[in-house]
């Protein structure tokens, strides 16, 4: 039954456009998360380059030149030799990749939900399709945001090409994009998008699935109420499970986004993400598949917890 239209004006504005008000809400939040966890993605790309097996190929001595470092040490070092606000190097691009991201992947889940999937007959939504349409959704936003999150990459790595004595490659973020688009096309834009779209897909599937699990039962089987605590541990545990479907896929992608290329755009140290995934196997072990395992690991808590919330 709809309002009289006076009546409906003398509404706030949350109830006159509530999809507008919870995406304008998500959007905020996601900005806030965005910069505060910002340095754990920032140490995290650092962390998935560190001792990249294929640089030796091309002659690059600073995989054996550099000590491994682990987060802490990772953070600290960028401090001290880049200056504290390098930590928050390619925030812009992140921002702009949120944006695109939340507002494809939200569309699409709500068209799977109402379109696709529908209610079921008592019109309760049940996880499967909960999770299939969060990860097609993801997939969606993911492939979106596509050109955002490479130039992300490459500017996280400026800093440390200034301090091998590399030249930059970006004088900021819009040149950034103008360079790439220059050099590979509309194509070049989307350099690593298929482990990312696989990253994306992964990490919705692990984060949905689990956050509620781990609720439930925590709620169900255990002394603590529906409350921060529990909350707190849910998004623990899904930003954990998260992290171990999806951190391999995100070490592929952000070494196939940030490789060097030729002046067709195209990549010299990787032929394909399968190529990408093989080398650093045979060269670094199983085990670097997970390097930036920790930071991706508390980072993906916190947006969880935030995400969560502000439904």
């Amino acid at each position: 039954m709809s309002l009289p239209e006076d009546e409906e004006r003398l509404l706030p504005l949350a109830q006159r456009w509530p999809r507008a008000s919870k995406f304008l809400l998500s959007g905020w939040a996601a900005t806030v998360a965005e910069l505060a966890t910002f340095p754990l993605d920032l140490t995290k790309t650092r962390l998935q380059m560190q001792g990249e097996a294929a640089l030796a190929r091309l002659g690059d001595s600073a995989r054996e030149s550099a000590p491994y470092r682990g987060m802490v040490r990772t953070a600290l070092g960028i401090v001290q030799e880049e200056g504290f606000l390098k930590l928050w190097q390619g925030v812009t691009p992140a921002i702009y990749r949120h944006i695109v991201y939340s507002g494809g992947r939200m569309v699409t889940y709500e068209h799977l939900r109402e379109v696709v999937f529908g209610k079921s007959e008592d019109k309760h939504y049940p996880l499967w399709k909960s999770v299939i349409g969060g990860m097609m959704a993801g997939v969606v936003g993911q492939f979106l945001a596509n050109p955002t999150d490479l130039v992300k990459v490459q500017m996280q790595m400026e800093g440390k090409r200034k301090l091998e004595g590399k030249p930059l490659r970006f004088r900021g973020v819009h040149h950034a994009f103008a360079k790439i688009l220059s050099e590979g096309g509309i194509r070049g834009l989307w350099a690593g998008w298929v482990p990312n779209i696989q990253r994306a897909a992964l990490v919705n599937m692990g984060d949905l699935t689990t956050y509620d699990t781990v609720k439930h039962y925590l709620v169900l089987n255990t002394p603590l109420e529906d409350n921060i605590m529990t909350h707190g541990l849910s998004s623990l545990c899904s930003g954990l499970v998260a992290s171990i479907l999806g951190t391999p896929a995100d070490v592929i992608k952000s070494r196939i986004m940030n490789q060097p290329r030729d002046k067709q755009g195209r990549g010299l140290l990787y032929k394909s993400s399968t190529d990408c995934l093989i080398q650093a196997v045979q060269g670094e072990g199983f085990m670097s598949l997970y390097k930036g395992f920790l930071p991706s690991w508390l980072r993906m808590s916190n947006l969880v917890g935030l995400h969560k919330a502000t439904q």
